[in-house]
């Protein structure tokens, strides 16, 4: 794909966006000029990976006692309901890797947009380490 592109430049990454062909061609730029102070837009991206995280980070769960003769298990998930079955039943709540998943906010505003540094200022939570690819929906 970036050999297809190479004539309009050098790209860090390609996206494909579902656009209307009669107003845009290949090769146009996409700025800023677009976007008004004060409109309401959404932001994509992949949120920031965690690792491998336990139950009481990655769910919410409260733990053990640490008294009553329980020496270790304060952050330990507990029973998981063994019972007649004998197996692990599906989407049960376990230690695993946290983060790195698509995020998409709704209702975020425009603040402020400067044309010279061609920054966009954008009022509430984006998700994402810096420097994460993100996408603006207007």
């Amino acid at each position: 794909m970036k050999g297809n592109v190479k004539d309009l430049g050098a790209f860090a990454s390609i996206r494909e966006f579902r656009i209307d062909p009669v107003t845009h061609k290949v090769g146009d730029k996409i700025e800023l000029t677009q976007f008004k102070e004060g409109d309401t837009i959404e932001v994509s991206a992949l949120s920031k990976g965690k690792g491998f995280q336990g139950v009481v980070k990655r769910h919410g769960f409260g733990g053990g006692p640490r008294t009553h003769g329980q020496k270790h298990s304060e952050r330990e998930p507990g029973s998981i309901g063994g019972g007649v079955r004998h197996k692990v039943p599906k989407k049960m709540r376990m230690a695993g890797r946290m983060g790195g998943d698509r995020i998409t906010v709704k209702n975020l505003k425009v603040l402020h947009i400067d044309g010279n540094t061609n920054t966009l200022y954008i009022s509430g939570a984006i998700p994402g380490r810096r420097g994460t690819l993100v996408e603006i929906i207007g």
